[in-house]
């Protein structure tokens, strides 16, 4: 609990110094003010975020958790559980999504298992095991008080070893058969909306299953009962363990001032617990992408964040995170390269 409280302490509002700083000078390179839209706005929010006029976003990293939920036996999820197990070893070796969008844009990947049901280790996996997935969130907490802030704290821990080495441009990503559930779950209590509004397919889930899943979930929520303005009761009352982990990522990124790229849905959820536990986290966040999703909308509105890229991507893992750091870094590099309007005369 100490790592979680000195974490949260630390976290500060952005360099209002810096980013004017940082618009000035994209105001007076060799353009239209303002002609490069997000790309600016994309450098004034990490000059604020590093409290420096120039940045460095070379060295880079998708840090995704994985973890099974007790929720799956109620029948949310059309595949079996084991993928978790199968999948998430592809994550280092290039194989899956976000692992060959990674080897593509030169990211590392970093695979940690916080609750994958099995007791095997996995070939490139590092091994936090809190337990074999959460429990069933349907019949109670999906875990406790004590784990919630465990597997937030192993978020910190880990993200924080990755800003000792060097990285300074961090993506989070998951791997969590049937994890839409919890997601959709922290979604509507959080925006105080019904489960229905914010309950999708997943990974494929049949369209006449939809109804019960989300009824599973208003279940879920009936029962147990969280708190919307407390992040960690809602984490271990309707969450899951990687979810936790990348929560954890959000904050220990606000801590350190490193920008942080949020994926899709499973993140948005990650996102709105580390806003709840700490608001001025949001700041830090740079979003991918829009996932095609349910919930989707209602996420984005309660964090007012606006994605850079709509590609209809619903595959998670952290795939539009590793597809969005080339964009960060051209937004970077032109604007160390560009020439400014002292330097250049156009006029000639």
């Amino acid at each position: 609990m100490q790592l979680l409280k000195n974490t949260v302490e630390n976290i500060h509002p952005l360099s209002e110094l810096h980013m004017k700083a940082s618009k000035e000078r994209l105001d007076r390179l060799i353009k239209p003010v303002g002609s490069l839209g997000k790309l600016e706005d994309i450098c004034i929010q990490l000059s604020g975020i590093t409290k420096k006029k120039y940045f460095d976003t070379d060295k880079k990293v998708i840090i995704a958790f994985a973890g099974d939920h007790g929720v799956y036996e109620e029948g949310v999820a059309p595949d079996p559980q084991i993928i978790t197990k199968l999948q998430f070893p592809n994550f280092t070796k290039g194989l899956c999504g976000v692992g060959a969008i990674s080897k593509f844009v030169n990211s590392d990947v970093i695979a940690v298992d916080l609750g994958i049901n099995t007791d095997d280790n996995l070939e490139g996996v590092l091994n936090y095991k809190i337990r074999k997935g959460t429990s069933n969130m349907a019949k109670g907490p999906a875990m406790t008080r004590e784990e919630a802030i465990k597997c937030l704290e192993i978020g910190i821990e880990i993200t924080n070893d990755c800003i000792s080495k060097g990285y300074n441009l961090i993506g989070i990503g998951e791997m969590g058969i049937c994890n839409t559930t919890p997601s959709s779950a922290i979604v509507s209590v959080i925006s105080e909306c019904d489960p229905t509004d914010v309950t999708g397919i997943g990974a494929g889930l049949r369209k006449d299953r939809l109804e019960h899943k989300a009824n599973t979930i208003r279940k879920a929520i009936e029962l147990n009962k969280p708190d919307k303005f407390d992040g960690i009761d809602i984490l271990a009352k309707v969450g899951g363990f990687e979810i936790g982990g990348m929560a954890g990522v959000i904050l220990a990124c606000a801590a350190n001032k490193v920008p942080i790229v949020i994926d899709g849905f499973i993140s948005y959820a990650a996102a709105l617990i580390a806003y709840t536990i700490s608001p001025m986290t949001k700041e830090y966040m740079i979003a991918s992408h829009t996932s095609a999703e349910s919930g989707t909308k209602k996420a984005l509105e309660v964090l007012k964040l606006d994605p850079m890229l709509n590609m209809d991507m619903r595959l998670g893992e952290g795939s539009g995170a590793a597809l969005a750091f080339n964009i960060i870094e051209a937004a970077n590099f032109a604007y160390k390269n560009m020439a400014t309007i002292d330097e250049v005369d156009i006029g000639k």
